[in-house]
C-alpha cells in the first residue's frame, strides 16, 4: 500500500513538473489567437497556484528583472518535497 502511495505521489508531482516546463516553453511561442492558446490558458490555470508564491519571492529578491525564475524554483521545490515525502513514507515500510 505504501509503495502504491509513493508511486502515485511521484507520478502526480512529475506531471506537475511537466506542466510547468510546458508552460515555460509555450510562453515563448504561443500568443493570443493561436490555435493552441486555449490549451496554454488551461495549463496556466493549473500551474499558477504553484508558481505565484515563487514569483512573489523572486520579485522580492530580484526586483523587476526580465527573466522569470519562478518555474525553476518551483521545480527545485517540488523535487525537494518529493524526496522528503518519499523518505518519510519509506520509513513506514
Amino acid at each position: 500500500m505504501v509503495i502504491f502511495l509513493i508511486r502515485a505521489i511521484n507520478t502526480f508531482l512529475q506531471v506537475i513538473v511537466y506542466l510547468i516546463l510546458g508552460r515555460a516553453i509555450m510562453s515563448w511561442f504561443i500568443r493570443p489567437g493561436d490555435r493552441l492558446y486555449p490549451f496554454y490558458v488551461s495549463i496556466i490555470r493549473l500551474t499558477e497556484p504553484i508558481l505565484s508564491p515563487f514569483r512573489s519571492l523572486t520579485s522580492r529578491f530580484l526586483g523587476n528583472s526580465g527573466i522569470d525564475l519562478s518555474p525553476l524554483l518551483a521545480i527545485f521545490a517540488i523535487y525537494f518535497f518529493q524526496r522528503v515525502i518519499t523518505g518519510l513514507l519509506v520509513a513506514f515500510i
